[in-house]
């Protein structure tokens, strides 16, 4: 090899020539022999590889996999000689792998999960290259855990699943075989790998079932906590995009001014922008624009476009529109869109956001784009920080977040929300002194149809059980009230030129379609005094238990009512039928979502009647378990008193832990005596009394062996009760000769008060 010759070359240098000679005097190590262990050490390694590769969308394996395994057969050749210039020259590879890690570092400052596992395969394919003993092969090894460990972290889809199921599967023969190498049983000349393994298929199969039964049955089990407990957070690699006009809004399937676009929804056929019928396009909804038109027909074609992960369920929330243009509506104040220029140093923007007397938490989200989007960021209400790869981000006054650049596909960045609680309480006591700007913006109600509407509106309320006087509650039993008398109409005809969607909503059609309940709710609102607006946005998705992430569809984009209540901000109304009246926030807990769901299934599969008795056990033992960890979650965040408190209190509950597993070994161990013969019972208590005082009796000795054991090991009055016992047991055993039992009972009583 050039790389060896080029090292002897150095070796030719003073200090490294002593070096060298003192390497190679050194005597040789102990050379692993088995070829099994080496070839399924090695496919460990590659698996990390390929998973790494599938989850974060790199290509590594091109050159990793084949210098991987040209680095093992080499070593494989070479295992009984020094290579001491091969040593060199991989020590001189590891010192620029390194380098380059360094320089990849600050290249990924944010997220240096990828960066680290490209170290690591860098690492191991030099690695590969002087594998001769045991010990090196269980570094290889280590690095294949690692990186299976950072795929995961990583993965979004479930074909992590496929790969980590091999993973397993390779994993336990390699440490079966590691075990049986340290105890000399391995032979690289058996011709079987199965006697070299010493697990049959039928074995190791078993195995991997109870594994994996064991491992999913934990996994539902398993609370899921809130995470991102570091303030390094997901974002994709920099992009130093700037805005040319911060105002616009970039929809690839919509008309938008200067940009024909490929579909019908900004500008109505052949009419004013926001008017006229027009078409959906299948693939992008609607409702992502600066203006939109609410006498569309279509539907969308179901496509994944978000990967979400976050610490609570919520509507992602991506625009607000203030003013109703009778068929659709705008953002009135688009042209006060402010830009965000983040330091070059950083991802984060720190948003601005309203004040407010609610309670609120704090819930990162990660999102991941898989399928082309609009120049909009999705997030939960309030978001304060934006980890965003861009250097600039625009914020309107509805607080509607823009990036200078389509948000395509692989993009990940990361929102830090303060998500205000919902307290029915206070809303319901919320003040009706509306500002000047809030009656101007969230109170417009076209003149023609402003009596019509709020005289219907009126008639809802009248039909309540009692009279609603406060907003909160109108706003929650109007929207029930068109969930409960309106219908969706999937086959709506095109609305006139001069007709209001509103109008015919209510008086015409009887419904439209799902976006529509919230433009009505909302304009009905209004009518009556209460300030609102359209907000649209995604629904949660459909959670996928193993990967952690929200799957989120283009067919979850919906449009809900936002109600503002002063001191306490926007709260939001989701009308449509076959919706929750509330959208799903951080009131909801997400402790035990796992084995909710996992029971939901098994529910399906049950008698009624059983099935809600043992729903309604799991609901109390989950709410007391989520009330023990909600309140030692709460001591630890009361500082150093609730820090101190709440140490007592979980070592007070490990002690009474403690306690409880005592007794029930004690139980245990009085039941599995009850059952034995009387002389077994005595022969074996006093085995386990003399084993707690240390003399314990082997497998392999006979009672009378232990007995002349203990005259030798112990005090002579307890080898004289111990031999008397064990010649008891003995004559009783194989000589069915009953001894007396009162007198041996006696004996025991007696060595165990002299102790």
């Amino acid at each position: 090899m050039a790389g060896v010759s080029g090292a002897k070359g150095i070796g030719a240098l003073p200090v490294v020539g002593r070096l060298w000679r003192r390497l190679e005097a050194l005597p040789p190590p102990e050379v692993e022999e088995s070829l099994l262990l080496r070839v399924l050490a090695q496919a460990m390694v590659l698996v990390g590889i390929v998973a790494t590769d599938v989850a974060a969308s790199t290509a590594m394996s091109i050159w990793a996999i084949p210098l991987s395994m040209a680095g093992a057969c080499w070593s494989w050749y070479r295992r009984h000689r020094p290579n001491v210039g091969a040593k060199f020259c991989i020590a001189i590879g590891m010192l620029l792998a390194l380098a380059a890690f360094f320089v990849g570092l600050r290249r990924e400052l944010n997220d240096t999960r990828l960066v680290l596992a490209e170290l690591l395969v860098q690492l191991q394919v030099l690695h590969s290259f002087d594998l001769p003993r045991r010990k090196d092969l269980g570094y290889s090894m280590a690095i294949g855990l690692i990186l299976i460990g950072v795929a995961s972290t990583l993965s979004q889809t479930m074909t992590f699943g496929l790969l980590l199921l091999l993973f397993l599967a390779i994993a336990l023969p390699v440490l079966v075989l590691d075990y049986r190498s340290r105890l000399g049983l391995l032979s690289h000349l058996s011709r079987s790998p199965f006697k070299q393994v010493g697990l049959s298929p039928r074995r190791l199969a078993t195995f991997l079932v109870v594994i994996l039964g064991l491992g999913l049955a934990i996994f539902v089990c398993l609370p899921r906590l809130p995470g991102y407990q570091l303030r390094t957070f997901p974002v994709s690699a920099p992009r130093p995009e700037m805005f040319a006009d911060n105002t616009e809004i970039i929809n690839p399937g919509y008309v938008r001014s200067g940009n024909p676009g490929k579909g019908q929804g900004a500008r109505g056929a052949g009419g004013e922008a926001g008017l006229g019928p027009g078409q959906l396009d299948e693939n992008f909804y609607y409702g992502f624009s600066s203006r939109i038109n609410q006498n569309l027909r279509g539907a969308l074609k179901p496509q994944v476009v978000l990967r979400v992960r976050s610490q609570a369920e919520g509507f992602w929330r991506v625009l607000a529109f203030d003013r109703y243009l009778g068929q659709g509506w705008e953002i009135s104040q688009n042209d006060k869109t402010t830009t965000i220029t983040r330091p070059s140093w950083s991802y984060q923007f720190f948003l601005p956001r309203p004040a407010s007397l609610n309670r609120t938490k704090e819930v990162v989200q990660t999102y991941t784009i898989v399928s082309e989007l609009p120049n909009l960021i999705a997030s939960l209400m309030q978001p304060k920080e934006l980890y965003f790869p861009t250097q600039q981000v625009a914020i309107d006054p509805e607080g509607n977040l823009r990036s200078p650049l389509g948000l395509v596909e692989g993009l990940t960045y990361t929102v830090i929300s303060q998500v205000p609680y919902r307290d029915r309480t206070k809303l319901r006591n919320a003040p009706t002194n509306y500002s000047a700007y809030m009656r101007e913006h969230y109170l417009a109600v076209p003149p023609r149809i402003v009596a019509k509407v709020r005289k219907r509106t009126e008639e809802l309320l009248a039909t309540a059980p009692s009279p609603i006087t406060s907003a909160y509650e109108k706003a929650l039993f109007l929207a029930q009230s068109l969930k409960q008398r309106y219908s969706v109409q999937p086959n709506l005809p095109f609305l006139g030129e001069d007709e209001d969607l509103v109008e015919a909503f209510l008086f015409k059609y009887q419904g439209g379609y799902p976006d529509h309940f919230s433009t009505a709710l909302t304009i009905m609102l209004r009518s009556i005094g209460i300030p609102a607006r359209l907000a649209v946005g995604f629904g949660p998705g459909e959670f996928n238990p193993f990967t952690g992430l929200y799957v989120v569809r283009n067919t979850d984009a919906y449009a809900v009512t936002e109600v503002f209540f002063p001191n306490y901000g926007w709260f939001a109304f989701d009308p449509i039928p076959g919706h929750e009246l509330i959208p799903p926030s951080i009131e909801e807990d997400q402790t035990f979502t796992v084995l909710q769901q996992f029971w939901k299934w098994v529910a399906g599969w049950l008698p009624s009647p059983l099935t809600n008795q043992v729903s309604r056990l799991l609901s109390f033992l989950l709410g007391m378990v989520i009330g023990a960890i909600t309140w030692l979650f709460g001591l630890f965040s009361q500082g150093w008193v609730g820090l101190f408190a709440g140490l007592i209190g979980a070592i007070a509950l490990g002690f009474g832990g403690w306690l409880a597993w005592k007794g029930w070994q004690s139980w245990r161990y009085q039941r599995w005596l009850a059952k034995l013969p009387p002389m077994e019972k005595l022969y074996r208590q006093m085995l386990d009394w003399m084993a707690d005082q240390g003399f314990r009796k082997r497998p392999a000795e006979t009672p009378l062996e232990y007995a002349r054991q203990s005259q030798t090991h112990q005090p002579r009055q307890w080898a004289v009760v111990i031999e008397e016992i064990s010649e008891a047991y003995v004559r009783w055993r194989y000589g069915n000769k009953m001894p007396d039992l009162n007198h041996l009972k006696q004996q025991l009583q007696a060595l165990k008060k002299r102790r």
